[in-house]
């Protein structure tokens, strides 16, 4: 008895890991639906051909009659193409909106700055709250808003801001025992405080801070987007005027 060593080709693999043989019969019929089907396209086509030849008023009348319903639906196919085109743009413009936001929220580099100096206030401690905003850098910020806490009143102050603080600078406890969490944002004034901040620091003040009183207080202003998320959310916006006079002793406390 001879063995044949010739290969047989193996099962071909399908989606889902199975595997299906080639079949001859299948592809023959596939081969000869299509064959038939443009033999009845054909054969049509020279049907309509010869009846418009024979009556060529009646062609001219079906054309007629249909040629509304082909424009509509080349109407229609052109305007859903159009609100295809019009919501990519849309969308396009989002990310570009947003982008540009995150850009412009970004603070400006500034040169650190020592801290004013400061008289005693008759007390054994030393205060100056008439600070030049603009000449502190970020962590000298922080810092100044934590001494207004102390001079109105607050204990347990604390400055936290940092790598990790996850929206957090200075966190105190107010005269009437309630926490309040404050971001300080060190803006020039041409850099408002955006949406993108102010959604950072609604998603943590409350759940994470466990605030009783949430507040931002920045040496710039904030733009329309970021006041309406704060009003929804319960979020003090402490601007520069309001800042100054929290400062001067002339305006309210964040928590007042």
């Amino acid at each position: 008895m001879t063995i044949s060593t010739e290969r047989i080709p193996g099962p071909t693999r399908v989606a889902g890991g199975r595997r299906r043989r080639f079949s001859l019969r299948a592809t023959a019929l596939w081969f000869a639906a299509v064959a038939l089907l443009l033999c009845g396209a054909g054969f049509a086509v020279r049907i309509l051909a010869g009846a418009a030849a024979a009556h060529p008023v009646a062609a001219a009348l079906v054309v007629a009659a249909c040629a509304p319903a082909v424009w509509s639906f080349a109407r229609a196919g052109r305007r859903l193409r159009l609100r295809r085109t019009a919501r990519r743009a849309a969308r396009a413009l989002a990310l570009e909106c947003a982008a540009a936001e995150i850009a412009v929220a970004e603070p400006e580099p500034i040169a650190p700055a020592a801290a004013p100096e400061r008289a005693d206030d008759g007390h054994g401690y030393c205060y100056d709250y008439d600070y030049d905003y603009d000449a502190l850098d970020a962590d000298a910020f922080e810092a100044a808003v934590a001494e207004l806490c102390e001079r109105d009143g607050c204990r347990d102050v604390q400055v936290v801001g940092g790598a990790g603080d996850l929206g957090a600078d200075v966190v105190a406890t107010t005269p009437d025992g309630r926490r309040v969490v404050i971001q300080c944002k060190r803006y020039c004034a041409t850099n408002k405080v955006g949406s993108q901040d102010m959604q950072r620091f609604g998603g943590t003040c409350y759940a994470v801070h466990e605030a009783d009183v949430a507040a931002v207080v920045t040496t710039s202003d904030f733009t329309t987007p970021a006041a309406e998320y704060a009003e929804q959310c319960g979020i003090l916006c402490f601007d520069r005027q309001a800042l100054l006079a929290w400062s001067a002793a002339t305006g309210p406390a964040p928590w007042g």
